[in-house]
């Protein structure tokens, strides 16, 4: 016959309950498994249960905490996969508040404070959230070569499709579909800016292949990087499902703006850039990294402390592989060298600011990632093009797989729980 819980397994019953749902706060913020894990674990001891164990995927955790003789085992999902840096800075700040609690921390405390974090609103509306997503793509069509026309139509082609994703995710539409109609309409944006150009007698197709700029805040950082960190602590469940998940967002916003590349016989081409010498380009690339380094932080609900800090640090570490590049060096090495002064100065600068480093070190490697070589290869292969979509494939699959690799030395060198492991 079944028995009763007596009172120890009841408090194991609700200790267990809040470690999963913090969890679940986390996963559902974007971040990595092993940061999922390392957030649990510490909640957990801190109320007092004596081990607990996770295994945690893109969408699910199955969580076992024990005490004593009793456990509980408990599976739960999270609907939907999203970025949320202030809420991963707040749950960082919890579980190193419960740490230095004494012990056992009750188990309504941790509960409250978990309300008060999945409570909070977006920092930013919809609108504003839209902006600084046209901020990143503006700085971005810079780096690639823009010129001020392109500039002006990538600000004005990611704000709206940011708009429009964020409109459609928070009506729960499906995630590949979102993808597909805020590419579409970024570059619908582009185009009718570019076409505008006629009022003032500016040849139009001088600047539409500057129309892939527009898209690139659909650039799935945070699932690319946190599934190369997940992937290089042997955790491949998890890994493999987030580079699954990066590489279908990167396909559908690639494919819509394939459709509309053939429906208006357009070309991403490369831009020729502005004619600038160096000591005029180089604080330019600076700004303009800053700035899309910032955007990005900002667009995935970081707080301004966050983006000033990310901006900075993308900034140095971006105009030092822009100047790698420039001097022959591999594209994926300078990419990886880059990484690894990203990883290098937010080992100092995440602790100082009190957030969890992913904050910092996503968005300040998202503006190395390169979105238009992706979109380039789909094009190569709906033309035909066989040896150029598999070359143009290969470069951005090195620089991708480069950025994760120089993160993870970087977190080897300065963090001893990835460099051993035991």
């Amino acid at each position: 016959m079944p028995t009763q819980p007596d009172d120890d397994e009841l408090l194991l019953i609700r200790q267990s309950g809040v470690v999963l749902r913090a969890g679940l706060l986390s996963l559902s913020a974007g971040t990595g498994s092993y940061r999922v894990k390392e957030t649990m674990a510490r909640i957990a001891a801190a109320l007092g249960i004596d081990r607990h164990h996770a295994q945690v995927t893109l969408t699910e955790i199955t969580s076992t905490s024990h005490r004593g003789r009793s456990f509980r085992t408990e599976v739960a999902e999270v609907a939907t996969v999203g970025v949320n840096a202030s809420r991963l800075a707040a749950l960082e700040a919890l579980s190193v508040e419960v740490e230095r609690r004494p012990r056992p921390v009750p188990v309504d405390v941790v509960a409250d404070a978990l309300d008060r974090i999945e409570g909070q609103p977006p920092r930013l509306g919809v609108l504003l959230g839209g902006l600084w997503a046209g901020l990143a793509c503006a700085a971005f069509c810079f780096l690639i070569g823009g010129g001020p026309y392109e500039v002006a139509g990538a600000l004005l082609g990611g704000w709206a499709g940011q708009l429009v994703r964020r409109l459609l995710l928070g009506r729960h539409f499906n995630h590949f579909g979102a993808t597909i109609v805020a590419a579409a309409a970024a570059c619908f944006v582009f185009l009718g800016f570019v076409e505008s150009l006629r009022l003032i007698d500016e040849p139009v197709a001088a600047h539409q292949a500057g129309y892939v700029a527009a898209v690139l805040f659909l650039i799935p950082g945070f699932p690319l990087v946190t599934a190369g960190l997940d992937l290089a602590r042997l955790d491949l469940s998890a890994g493999v499902a987030r580079l699954t998940y990066a590489v279908l967002i990167a396909l559908s916003a690639a494919l819509a703006v394939w459709a509309v590349a053939i429906a208006f016989d357009l070309t991403p081409a490369t831009l020729p850039g502005p004619v600038l010498s160096l000591p005029v380009l180089i604080p330019l690339q600076a700004a303009a990294s800053f700035a899309g380094v910032a955007g990005f932080a900002l667009m995935f609900n970081g707080t301004w402390r966050m983006a000033l800090a990310a901006g900075l640090i993308g900034m140095v570490a971006n105009v030092l592989r822009l100047e790698l590049v420039r001097l022959e060096v591999p594209p994926q090495a300078a990419a990886a060298l880059a990484a690894l002064l990203v990883g290098l100065l937010t080992a100092a600068a995440g602790p100082m600011l009190r957030v969890p480093r992913i904050t910092l070190s996503v968005p300040a490697v998202l503006v190395m990632v390169p979105g238009v070589l992706l979109y380039r290869g789909v094009y190569a292969v709906s033309q035909g093009d066989a040896a150029a979509a598999v070359g143009t494939f290969a470069q951005a699959a090195l620089v991708t797989m480069a950025l994760p690799i120089g993160l993870a030395l970087a977190r080897m060198l300065t963090d001893r729980r990835w460099a051993f492991a035991r």
